[in-house]
C-alpha cells in the first residue's frame, strides 16, 4: 500500500512539472519594450497537434505598433495584410512543403517602431493545422489560448532619441539589445523550473520515508 502511494506520488509530481511544458503557446519577445523605440519583435511558433503539421501563421498587429520589416525564413512565404493607409495589419506566415511536426518550433522576425503613447502591446495569433483545424491565440492572461502581450514602458522624460528610435547614449540598436532581452525574459521560467524540481524531490523524500 505504501509503495502504492509513492508511485500515485511521483505520477502526479511530474504531471504538475511538464504540464506546462506540453501547452506551450504562440508567443510575441520581448516581454517587455519602450515608448517610441525601434524593436524587434520574434514571434515563437510551436506545434502540438498529434498527427499534424502547423501549414499557417497569423499574427494580428496591434494599432500599438508600427511594423516595417519582415525577416525571409526559408520554406515560409510571408504576406503583409494592409490598411487603406498603408499601416500592416498582420502577417501571414505559409509553410511551402510540410510545416512544423508536433515536436518542432519556429521563430519569425519582425521590426518596427513601438507607439508613443502606447501602453502595451496585444498580439493575436491564429495557428492553421494541416488537418484544418484553427488554434486562435487571442484570449486574455489566464486563459487556455492567450494573446500574447509586450508590456510598454514610459519613456524617460527629456530622453532624445536618435533617426532609429534609440536613446542618447544607450547600448545600440534595438536588434543588437535583443538578445539580452530575451535571456531575461526567460529568466523567471527558470526559476520556476528550479522550485518545481526542488518540491519534487522533497515530497519524493518525504514519501519514501513513509513506505518504509
Amino acid at each position: 500500500m505504501k509503495k502504492r502511494m509513492l508511485l500515485i506520488g511521483l505520477v502526479l509530481v511530474f504531471s504538475v512539472m511538464f504540464a506546462g511544458l506540453a501547452s506551450a503557446h504562440v508567443t510575441v519577445q520581448p516581454a517587455q519594450t519602450t515608448q517610441g523605440s525601434y524593436e524587434m519583435f520574434t514571434v515563437r511558433v510551436p506545434s502540438e497537434s498529434k498527427g499534424t503539421y502547423t501549414t499557417k501563421v497569423e499574427v494580428k498587429v496591434a494599432d500599438d505598433v508600427t511594423i516595417s520589416r519582415v525577416e525571409p525564413k526559408a520554406d515560409w512565404t510571408y504576406e503583409l495584410k494592409t490598411d487603406a493607409t498603408g499601416k500592416v495589419t498582420s502577417v501571414l506566415w505559409t509553410a511551402a512543403g510540410k510545416g512544423l511536426s508536433q515536436t518542432e518550433f519556429t521563430d519569425f522576425h519582425l521590426s518596427g517602431k513601438v507607439g508613443d503613447t502606447a501602453a502595451s502591446i496585444t498580439w493575436k495569433a491564429y495557428q492553421t493545422y494541416a488537418d484544418g483545424s484553427v488554434v486562435e491565440w487571442t484570449g486574455g492572461e489566464g486563459s487556455d489560448k492567450p494573446a500574447s502581450v509586450t508590456k510598454v514602458n514610459p519613456k524617460a522624460a527629456g530622453a532624445a532619441t536618435d533617426s532609429h528610435g534609440n536613446t542618447a547614449g544607450g547600448a545600440g540598436s534595438a536588434a543588437e539589445a535583443q538578445p539580452a532581452t530575451a535571456g531575461a525574459s526567460k529568466t523567471p521560467l527558470y526559476l520556476s523550473i528550479a522550485a518545481l524540481v526542488l518540491a519534487a524531490a522533497a515530497l519524493v523524500l518525504q514519501l519514501a520515508k513513509r513506505a518504509k
